[in-house]
């Protein structure tokens, strides 16, 4: 998957991790869950964001909070996956 074509959009992703996280990354099938491969910022709201540019079409994806895999509760879609919890899923158009 190409993610620097010119179709892909960049998105942001937003975790909610709480007042006493101190790392948090964002994994998904478009950087192989890679469990490092995007740090995400804390922001003065106390949330955490990062961007990402993806195709065109339906990723999953997942935050890492302080070394535990969280779902996005507010994902459009939340898909089960082959460990037996949820991966969350962005739709690109």
């Amino acid at each position: 998957m190409a993610l620097t074509s010119l179709r892909s959009s960049e998105k942001t992703f937003i975790c909610y991790a709480g007042p006493n996280a101190t790392r948090v990354f964002l994994a998904g099938d478009f950087n192989n869950w890679r469990t490092a491969a995007a740090p995400m910022t804390k922001t003065n709201d106390g949330s955490w964001r990062a961007k990402a540019r993806l195709a065109p079409g339906e990723h999953q994806y997942k935050f890492i909070v302080d070394g535990q895999w969280v779902h996005d509760r507010a994902a459009e879609r939340q898909v089960l996956n082959s460990y037996g919890t949820l991966n969350s899923v962005i739709r690109v158009s």
